[in-house]
């Protein structure tokens, strides 16, 4: 079953990724897994990364914070959007890579968005 929802979130992914690329912006990409959110902002071409975050770093792992949850992922948000507007991106297309939004992906969206970035 897994594979199947696999393969849904995948051809979500698709048809998203293929209307960010006609309008050659830059794209602010998530990733979720069990255990860590992964979020970057990809150049209108896709030849390069400008920004990125990630569970995984040192401000998320200071706070004794899990990289699954909703606080983490606001954290995540904020600091990408940050990031994004010091490297002089303020406007992206966000690419939530076919996972529904609700939940973590909310949450690092509104977060992002609370923070400056024009989604």
């Amino acid at each position: 079953m897994s594979n199947t929802k696999n393969n849904a979130r995948l051809r979500r992914a698709k048809t998203t990724r293929a209307k960010i690329r006609t309008l050659n912006v830059p794209s602010l990409s998530i990733h979720r897994t069990d255990k860590n959110l992964y979020a970057q902002i990809i150049s209108g071409d896709g030849s390069h990364t400008i920004a990125s975050a990630s569970s995984l770093e040192s401000k998320l792992i200071k706070k004794k914070e899990s990289g699954k949850n909703i606080e983490a992922a606001k954290i995540i948000g904020k600091t990408i959007a940050e990031r994004a507007i010091k490297a002089g991106v303020d406007t992206v297309a966000f690419d939530r890579s076919g996972f529904l939004y609700h939940g973590k992906v909310k949450a690092l969206a509104e977060a992002a968005r609370e923070a400056g970035l024009n989604i």
